[in-house]
């Protein structure tokens, strides 16, 4: 019996036991649908994560105030804080390539009738370098305007939607703690930063913040950039350096503050991504082992209903070569058909999960192809022991078989 007439075969007998089939298909719809969304929702998170971190730089450094330490083990923030000293010391060092003290603080903004609630946040403009800000619209503010603490301030997309809705904010003046500022530039989209909008907030000079909103005279934050060429090791330690003598810290001390390294956060993201993604690989292939479980289940009740169809076939000429063929053929058949079914559902459940996350998700084709290659393949590993069984099923016995 040639190839064709084989598939002809294979078909009919599957169309004429949709129960059958589609018991047999739902396992491995559901191990390569598993495959399919797992992978892709875990590398469009993994995207989304790295592009964040890429977008603020990876010569990045951060300074946080505080690191409580019992028995050598990091506890977290603990109490100490930065201080305007630790900037001055910082650039004075000439080891980096700026240096902007940073402050947040949370306010209500009131423009014509709109009440609404943003994040304040003072820096200098180095931060606009530092952290790799975008201006859409109008411009950043000034050294200038930094020194004479002028009332100015960039806006984020997400803050001047709420506030200005589809209008252009520049040059529009909004009241925080009943003090007028200026809009003089709005930013390009940042998007989120764990569960921070980076885009709903507004940025003034820190001097403005300070003297008009806080009333402080530390940051509570102090960003670095490295210079080119200099490898963020090197700007770590520096730093590090630099922080404990402006703190008089002696050699037993620990550090009573955090610097985090966005390039090294940024390795250990994506090594932690890929222990992710083969864990959820790992999860979705014991799916497909337990579809391929279900298809040898199913088909050994198959030969079992057609025992007597397959001893007239035998009787009539067939071969163990053309019954075995036609039995791994069928299983193939139901490893392809899941195969397809499979990957429209998890493409659909993954687009459907990233659009919940906010997460815009693109279909894998690496995951895509290696789930149809793997179905064809269980479907085929898994139907060999029935197709091995019903190829040797005596004719005799068979047509006695009731």
């Amino acid at each position: 019996m040639g190839l064709g007439r084989v598939l002809k075969t294979s078909f009919s007998s599957l169309w004429h036991n949709p129960l059958r089939t589609a018991l047999t298909l739902l396992g491995i719809i559901i191990g390569v649908a598993a495959v399919v969304a797992l992978m892709s929702i875990g590398s469009a998170t993994t995207s989304s994560v790295t592009s964040r971190i890429e977008g603020l730089g990876t010569n990045l450094l951060v300074i946080s105030p505080g690191q409580s330490v019992q028995n050598g083990i990091s506890q977290g923030l603990g109490t100490a804080s930065l201080t305007a000293k630790d900037v001055t010391t910082l650039k004075n060092s000439n080891d980096f390539a700026a240096v902007a003290p940073d402050e947040t603080t949370r306010s209500q903004i009131l423009y014509g009738a709109t009440n609404y609630q943003t994040t304040i946040e003072g820096s200098t403009p180095a931060l606009f370098t530092v952290r790799n800000l975008k201006i859409a619209k109008g411009r950043e503010f000034n050294l200038e305007e930094q020194n004479a603490r002028a009332d100015v301030g960039v806006i984020g997309t997400t803050a001047a939607q709420n506030i200005f809705g589809n209008a252009n904010p520049v040059g529009k003046t909004v009241w925080v703690s009943g003090i007028p500022f200026q809009i003089i530039g709005e930013l390009q989209s940042q998007g989120s930063s764990g569960p921070t909008n980076q885009d709903d907030k507004i940025i003034v000079p820190l001097s403005t913040l300070q003297s008009r909103l806080t009333g402080s005279t530390d940051p509570s934050t102090i960003y670095l950039s490295a210079k080119s060429g200099q490898s963020m090791t090197a700007a770590q330690n520096d730093a590090t350096s630099i922080m404990r003598q402006s703190h008089g810290l002696s050699f037993t001390q620990s550090n009573d503050f955090t610097i985090t390294n966005q390039a090294s956060l940024l390795s250990t993201l994506q090594g932690v991504s890929s222990t992710m993604e083969g864990f959820l690989g790992g999860i979705a292939g014991i799916s497909l082992i337990v579809g391929g479980i279900g298809i040898m289940n199913i088909m050994l009740v198959s030969v079992t209903e057609r025992t007597r169809e397959i001893g007239l076939r035998k009787a009539l000429g067939a071969t163990k070569g053309t019954v075995l063929r036609q039995f791994l053929v069928e299983s193939g058949l139901v490893g392809i058909l899941g195969g397809v079914i499979g990957i429209g559902v998890g493409s659909g459940a993954g687009v459907m999960i990233g659009k919940m996350m906010s997460t815009p998700v693109q279909i894998s084709l690496t995951a895509v192809w290696i789930s149809f290659v793997v179905s064809l393949v269980v479907g085929v590993i898994f139907g060999i022991y029935p197709a091995f069984r019903a190829a040797w099923l005596s004719p005799i016995d068979a047509l006695r078989f009731e």
